[in-house]
This record gives structure tokens, C-alpha cells and sequence, in this order.
């Protein structure tokens, strides 16, 4: 099972969004709109931290290790723009699920 982190740029979600929908065997995401900058835009001054900090689209997904590579490729292809600050993608492993509703446990919890 694998954690992807997705930060994109806020007006490619919808288009992002739809391409992740079209994917046989993706069971969900979650989406969260944040602020933060990337090492080019680190405020130097403690007042200027929250003017400075760029809106983007946090979206975490959790798969099977099999869809991996679809869904960061999707990703990465309808969310880039060609311009600094596109976004980035994390891979991380999971250790576990587990459906709260029924107990199960692994990727069928997923």
C-alpha cells in the first residue's frame, strides 16, 4: 500500500480531479486547500511569513502498490504547467489500513 501526497497549483484540481476519477480501482482521495511556499519563497521576515505563503491543493490517496504509477503519472501530467512552483509529489509507504465500520484491515480496507 503506498501514501501519495500530491501539492498542485488550485486551478488544475478540477482537471487533476476528473483524470483520478477515470482510474479503475482508485476507492478515493482527500483534498485540502493550504498555503506554503517552496524554497524560493521563504520569508525572510516573521511579518511577511503569512503575505508570502502561495494557495495550493493538497491531495492525499491511498492505493494498492499496483496503481501507483498511474496515479502519479496522472497527476503529474495534467498538473504541470510548465511554470516554477507546479508542485510536488511524495510516495510513501503505508503500514496498515483499517475500516473503522467493520475491522478490515489491509488494502481491502483501502
Amino acid at each position: 500500500m503506498q501514501h501519495i501526497i500530491a501539492y498542485i497549483k488550485p486551478h488544475k484540481l478540477d482537471k487533476v480531479s476528473l483524470v483520478l476519477h477515470r482510474i479503475e480501482g482508485l476507492t478515493g482521495m482527500t483534498v485540502t486547500h493550504v498555503k506554503g511556499c517552496g524554497r524560493g519563497n521563504l520569508p525572510i521576515e516573521a511579518e511577511s511569513h503569512l503575505r508570502d505563503l502561495v494557495p495550493h491543493v493538497k491531495i492525499e490517496i491511498f492505493c494498492r502498490d499496483s496503481l501507483t504509477e498511474t496515479i502519479v503519472t496522472a497527476i503529474r501530467e495534467n498538473a504541470h504547467t510548465g511554470l516554477k512552483g507546479d508542485g510536488k509529489i511524495y510516495i510513501c509507504p503505508a503500514m496498515d489500513a483499517i475500516r473503522i465500520s467493520n475491522g478490515e484491515r489491509g488494502e481491502a480496507a483501502v
